[in-house]
């Protein structure tokens, strides 16, 4: 990896990453266990826009791997492994059938399929298949909250890209 990519790279990670731990910081106003924005998803979306998927998959995977160091543990790192890579494949999927445009509608999918990935995760971790009866809940805020980050990711696209260099 040339050093041009990988200084980028790791600076999106950094951006990610802080965007995380500030967002872990606030308290959720919804009396729900586990439901949060994911604000740094913001920074996968715009990686899938601006660069390669494997670069967003690259930032995506370093945060996780990361910020399961700073905040949790094991159990945390298979919940947002499987949520993430879950995830990631819908929005890489999303983001090629609709050529980039309505990035709201990716970062929905991905915010609704971040909880379908982290429900199996606890379904395998747990052995119970009473937590898919959290799915309604979790479809009502992944859509809301994949809408806000897809808004965000929009306007950052649309305010940040000139101003972040471009990568072969």
């Amino acid at each position: 990896m040339r050093l041009k990519r990988l200084t980028t790279l790791a600076v999106f990670t950094v951006i990610a990453l802080t965007i995380f731990v500030v967002e872990s910081a606030i308290p959720v106003p919804v009396p729900l266990p586990g439901i949060k924005p994911g604000l740094s998803n913001i920074v996968t979306l715009f990686l899938l826009l601006n660069y390669k998927p494997a670069d967003a998959f690259y930032v995506l995977l370093v945060r996780i791997l990361l910020s399961s160091l700073f905040t949790g543990g094991a159990l945390y790192l298979v919940y947002s492994l499987c949520g993430g890579l879950f995830c990631f494949v819908i929005m890489c999927l999303l983001h090629r059938f609709l050529s980039g445009h309505f990035i709201f509608i990716t970062s929905i999918f991905g915010a609704l399929f971040h909880n379908i990935g982290q429900l199996c995760a606890a379904f395998f971790v747990t052995g119970t298949a009473g937590v898919f009866a959290y799915l309604p809940f979790l479809i009502l805020s992944g859509t809301v909250t994949g809408l806000f980050t897809g808004l965000c990711a929009y306007y950052a696209q649309k305010y940040l890209k000139k101003h972040v260099p471009r990568m072969e």
